[in-house]
């Protein structure tokens, strides 16, 4: 055990914190309360020491002799100091220590000079003022130069823009995050529409692809099967303890990219990212988590700058056991009202996980629940411009996993709210093609369970084309994950029976998507009404130029998120996702329409997501799912004044 005149903490500079004995004497001589020294030790965890004391006392004894005790042996501090280091005295024996002795980084938290400027939560870069340069020991470590929030921003989209290759786009936005978080919030918020396709799909794919490569700093926590018994531990460690929103993958299935294991870290991050910069919540907030069961990905097995365990992906009893341990800590750590998001799960896994939780915590899958209250907020409105309702229209949809029944499941839900007809009955209206063909009654037996409630009275067909023709929709949705799948006769199937063909081309990234924008117009010869899961350039058809919607999650889930965690829900419930799909299609205008949109431009989107989360919050309450009572007056200026500002603060 190793005891240590407290005056050595102020005399000294500790592991790597900037401030000389001059700074410390300004620091104490300004408060004569009592204060606590808190101390880290390797584990993370703070020591336990009697470390109050008074400033007073602690000025006064500032030049004592420096009292180190190691294992009862008290050593002056003449036999510690060492030329290692310029001379600086080696209070803890790092440097005098050799290579193979262990030694404990110590450190201290003092948001002041250096260590001000390595602080991602705090720093600000040429904005710190004159006053706050001289109050934090900044003079000389930057620039004489001040400049305001605004040209910084201005001067980072300059330089990503430099770039030519969107991952190097990617990285830098990772780089500024690390280095200045307000001010990178501030730029994806001000430039959301350019940067959305950077921080999150397509680009973060690749990213994910090549995580190991590009992994400079931990965004998040790491969980693997070598964690087992010690999650609850783990969950601990990270330094934020207020957590709202969890967002975490096991990387089995990251967009349509398939299983990249450990480094689908790159999706839990940009998810919350985009909760952060579109819906407010807090960076102190979101906690990204990978759970790292291995991989069957041969390629990632064999390659040397993987990060996640070597070995092939666990299933069965030993998952389920960790996931259960995991979603026991969760609750345990950070309580009932965490909301817990569950990405890029494989189909087996993603809906057994959601049904298993979905009655004990507040979870919600992005790739079931969000995808769906997207894409029926694009039908909704899209109905403004070929009429009827949605009982009145038939869908086809090419995929039948996690998005493509989610979506199914809450349009017949929608239906049958409008309608008042069963669910059995609005089910109906809604039919699915998998990778065997349409999804028919004499399949039953050989389906999974989740499609099952799709399976209807007709013969089978097995080729997409024959299901087109045959079932003659009027909204086609891919959700297959294979690119290039809705081909030209297929548009022109849906365009020779429909006068205004709705084509749904949901699958990510841009290289899996069903068909581009172009050749949805192209083929429809400009009659389609087309929308993405990643985003398309302006196409020119005929003279008339043609701007297709993105049918981005990105949408629905920020404001959805918001709306739970303002109303403190303490489930999610089925209406939830209705209110918001109703909530972002009331954003689209006329104006929208003229011009081919079926979503509302990303510009406004903390607005969207602020209706959103109030309808959503509206839900909760009438539910009788809120913890946060009473309930607000004005539920969208509520959930505005809650919404986190990247705006820089003031330092005294």
């Amino acid at each position: 055990m190793m005891s240590l005149n407290t005056s050595s903490f102020v005399k000294n500079s500790i592991s790597g914190v900037s401030m000389t004995q001059s700074q410390s004497l300004r620091l104490l001589s300004s408060a004569k309360r009592p204060t606590v020294v808190a101390m880290v030790n390797g584990n993370g965890k703070p020591e336990q020491r009697n470390m109050s004391v008074s400033m007073d006392s602690a000025v006064k004894d500032v030049n004592a002799p420096v009292a180190v005790e190691v294992d009862g042996n008290e050593a002056d501090d003449k036999k510690q100091t060492t030329a290692v280091g310029g001379g600086v005295e080696d209070v803890y024996g790092e440097d005098s220590a050799t290579e193979d002795h262990f030694i404990t980084p110590w450190s201290v938290s003092v948001a002041s000079g250096y260590s001000l400027l390595r602080d991602p939560h705090h720093n600000k870069g040429l904005a710190f003022t004159e006053k706050e340069r001289d109050a934090h020991y900044l003079r000389g470590l930057l620039p004489p130069v001040v400049v305001n929030h605004d040209l910084q921003v201005k001067k980072m989209m300059h330089n990503i823009r430099q770039y030519q290759v969107p991952l190097q786009r990617y990285q830098a936005m990772m780089d500024l995050q690390e280095r200045n978080e307000r001010l990178f919030y501030k730029l994806l918020i001000e430039n959301v529409e350019e940067l959305l396709p950077i921080v999150y799909t397509p680009t973060v794919g690749e990213a994910c692809q090549k995580y190991g490569s590009i992994f400079k700093t931990p965004q998040g926590l790491f969980i693997s099967l070598k964690d087992k018994g010690k999650i609850l531990e783990i969950l601990k460690n990270w330094p934020q303890k207020k957590i709202q929103v969890i967002v975490v993958t096991d990387g089995e299935r990251i967009l349509g990219l398939g299983d990249l294991g450990c480094q689908g870290m790159g999706i839990p991050v940009g998810k919350l990212s985009l909760y952060t910069a579109l819906g407010g919540i807090r960076p102190s907030a979101c906690l990204p988590v990978t759970i790292d069961v291995g991989t069957n990905n041969e390629e990632m097995l064999n390659d040397e700058f993987y990060i996640g365990l070597r070995q092939r992906r666990a299933s069965g009893q030993e998952y389920a056991e960790l996931m259960s341990e995991f979603m026991s800590a969760v609750k345990q750590n950070y309580g009932e009202k965490v909301l817990i998001q569950f990405e890029d799960f494989a189909n087996h896994n993603a809906f057994d996980l959601l049904e298993k939780y979905s009655t004990t915590h507040l979870v919600f899958n992005d790739d079931i629940q969000g995808t769906a209250s997207v894409v029926l907020a694009g039908l909704i409105s899209a109905l403004k411009l070929v009429g009827g309702s949605l009982a009145d229209h038939k869908f086809l949809f090419l995929g039948a996993g996690e998005a493509g029944t989610g979506i199914a499941e809450l349009i017949a839900l929608e239906i049958s709210k409008q309608t008042g007809a069963p669910l059995d009955e609005t089910r109906k209206k809604v039919w699915l093609v998998d990778s065997k063909g349409l999804i028919v009654k004499s399949r039953l037996n050989s389906l999974q369970h989740f499609k099952k409630p799709w399976a209807h009275d007709h013969e089978p067909v097995s080729k997409f084309l024959d299901a087109v023709k045959s079932i003659r929709p009027t909204v086609l949705i891919g959700s297959s994950g294979a690119g290039q799948t809705f081909t030209k006769d297929v548009v022109e199937a849906m365009a020779s029976f429909n006068e205004k063909p709705i084509i749904l081309a949901l699958s990510n990234p841009t290289s899996q998507s069903e068909c581009t924008a172009e050749q949805a117009y192209t083929w429809s010869e400009g009659r389609a009404i087309f929308a993405s899961g990643s985003p398309f350039a302006p196409v020119e058809y005929n003279g008339k130029v043609y701007v297709s919607g993105q049918s981005n999650n990105a949408y629905i889930f920020p404001g959805f998120g918001l709306g739970l965690i303002i109303s403190g829900a303490i489930r999610v419930h089925d209406d939830m996702l209705l209110a918001a799909s109703e909530a972002l299609a009331e954003q689209v205008t006329q104006e929208h329409f003229d011009n081919g949109l079926i979503y509302p431009p990303f510009t406004n989107i903390r607005k969207i997501s602020a209706h959103i989360a109030a309808k959503v919050a509206a839900k909760v309450y009438e539910l009788g799912l809120a913890s946060r009572l009473p309930q607000p007056e004005n539920l969208v200026a509520y959930a505005e004044s809650c919404m986190y500002s990247p705006k820089y603060r003031n330092y005294r």
